[in-house]
């Protein structure tokens, strides 16, 4: 098969030919039919990523395909038809699984990461039975993959984790992939919602995608103090879709009292450990929370509000590119660059 492959941490990413890739006993092997172009991906390559620990690597989680191959030990009848499944895979056997929590899996399997990832014409992957989310036929491939570790990723952070409910204010800190879908979730929840970003081309598709009001961060003093006024007091809950200190801080400093911030950006490098206003939030009695990912249990109800119209997440796609092209778009992740997600089609 063809792979996008890279041989150092930063080094060039290449189309090469490799083995096909035969299932683990537990796993599956999937065609891929279309793969996200993901910052994690990104962070991955440039060696922040401590579960990249042997190269060469093939790099992409936010995948869906069509199963064409599974292991020994797999029960469910797979072969043939179509899937995504969470880039956090669980086993499925730990205590974490057995309460439904795969999220967080000590155990756990992540395409890209732990293994070798989907940009590439088949992507082998573990815990087939408990993480293979099949696809229903209204929902195509691009559209599939988007959902990755941005829509399914929000979905997680503003409804579960934040408890979002309609009425309220929600407050989006950086309007990349998972920023945006976080903005829809919102209106979709029937939220108002605050999208804050430092370039305005995002801050357009936030407003068409149903954000009340929109923030340019650039040359604003106390942007917490700008989300207070907006909001009529603060929000509800806030996100940090980016992760910086300074969007961090933005975020929980964003809140009302007894607000929720729920921090999904990766905090890497300098950004990492960012010191918290602790004294806020005791005294305002704020929730710091963490989210990552989406369970295979919970997919249902995400393509649901897909299905209804809730959500359109092919909204959020703003090209499609051939497997060649996926080392440059990979690399142009180190800027801001265009808005929406990039969707490789092998």
């Amino acid at each position: 098969m063809k792979a996008a492959l890279y041989h150092e941490f930063g080094g060039p990413i290449a189309i090469e030919q490799v083995p096909d890739p035969t299932p683990t006993p537990d796993g599956a092997v999937i065609r891929v039919q279309a793969t996200g172009v993901c910052r994690s991906d990104w962070h991955g390559w440039q060696g922040h990523d401590p579960d990249i620990d042997r190269l060469p690597h093939v790099p992409g989680h936010e995948l869906a395909g069509e199963v064409v191959a599974v292991g020994s030990e797999v029960r469910g009848d797979w072969v043939g038809r179509r899937v995504t499944l969470p880039f956090v895979a669980g086993c499925g056997r730990c205590g974490d699984c057995r309460q439904g929590d795969q999220q967080v899996c000590e155990n756990q399997f992540q395409p890209g990461f732990t293994g070798w990832g989907s940009f590439a014409e088949l992507v082998a992957v573990r815990y087939a039975d408990a993480n293979l989310v099949a696809l229903p036929d209204s929902i195509d491939a691009p559209t599939a993959a988007s959902l990755g570790c941005r829509l399914a990723t929000a979905y997680r952070a503003v409804a579960t984790q934040g408890r979002l409910a309609a009425g309220q204010w929600l407050a989006v800190h950086g309007c990349g992939g998972v920023g945006l879908s976080a903005v829809m979730l919102g209106r979709a929840l029937g939220a108002a919602v605050v999208a804050i970003d430092i370039r305005d081309e995002p801050l357009q598709l936030a407003k068409q995608l149903g954000a009340d009001a929109t923030l340019n961060a650039t040359g604003v003093d106390d942007v917490a103090a700008a989300v207070h006024e907006l909001t009529g007091g603060g929000a509800d809950v806030s996100v940090d879709a980016l992760g910086a200190r300074v969007t961090f801080r933005n975020s929980v400093l964003s809140l009302r009292r007894r607000g929720r911030h729920v921090q999904v950006g990766l905090l890497a490098g300098a950004d990492a450990d960012p010191p918290a206003p602790m004294g806020r939030v005791i005294g305002w009695e704020l929730e710091l929370l963490g989210s990552h990912g989406l369970q295979a249990h919970a997919y249902p109800a995400l393509l649901q509000m897909i299905e209804r119209g809730q959500l359109s997440p092919q909204q959020l796609i703003e090209r499609t590119i051939p497997l060649q092209e996926a080392g440059a778009a990979l690399a142009a992740l180190d800027r801001p660059v265009g808005c929406g997600v990039t969707v490789i089609t092998p």
